[in-house]
Formats: structure tokens, C-alpha cells, sequence
């Protein structure tokens, strides 16, 4: 079976933070988020919810993608997405 690779969106709504991330087992990744990391920048905006996920076929193709979502257009490209799809702004 050949691996994937995803790009992840997550949401805290207590915090209306954003947080990108890229992985090739996306259950597991959301899980350390949520409950299984001790440390890291994610734990204190805890709960997160997955708002958006790209799928890719090699490991360079994705980091490249997720290096453009951490930039200012790709922020701007990721804002108006999630308008479009009813998820921005945050559901109060």
C-alpha cells in the first residue's frame, strides 16, 4: 500500500486558533493533539477540530504545500476556502 500524506487544518474554538500540520497518519496525529502530547505548542489550546485535510502521494509535494499554507497567501488562500465552505468565520 503506498503511503499518503495529509495536510491538516485544525480549529480550537474555546481559543479561535488555527494550527497547520502535516502527517502520514492523520488519526493518530489528531489524537497527540488532543490528548496524548505532553508538550509542544498545541496542548494549550486544546480541544481541536479537524476543519480541513489535502491528501498527497509524496512526502516533498506535501511539505511544500504546507509551507505555503504557514505563509501570508496561503493564510489568505485558506481563509477564503474556508469561507466559501461555511467554516470562517468560526461558528460562535
Amino acid at each position: 500500500m503506498e503511503e499518503e500524506f495529509v495536510i491538516y487544518i485544525l480549529h480550537s474554538k474555546k481559543f479561535n486558533k488555527y494550527y497547520t500540520g502535516f502527517t502520514s497518519n492523520l488519526i493518530e496525529r489528531f489524537k497527540s493533539h488532543n490528548h496524548l502530547s505532553k508538550k509542544g505548542s498545541t496542548i494549550k489550546y486544546r480541544p481541536w477540530k479537524v476543519v480541513y485535510v489535502e491528501f498527497y502521494h509524496s512526502k516533498p509535494e506535501a511539505l511544500k504545500r504546507e509551507k505555503y499554507l504557514k505563509s501570508g497567501k496561503g493564510r489568505e488562500w485558506l481563509k477564503a476556502t474556508l469561507e466559501s465552505k461555511g467554516l470562517y468565520p468560526p461558528e460562535a
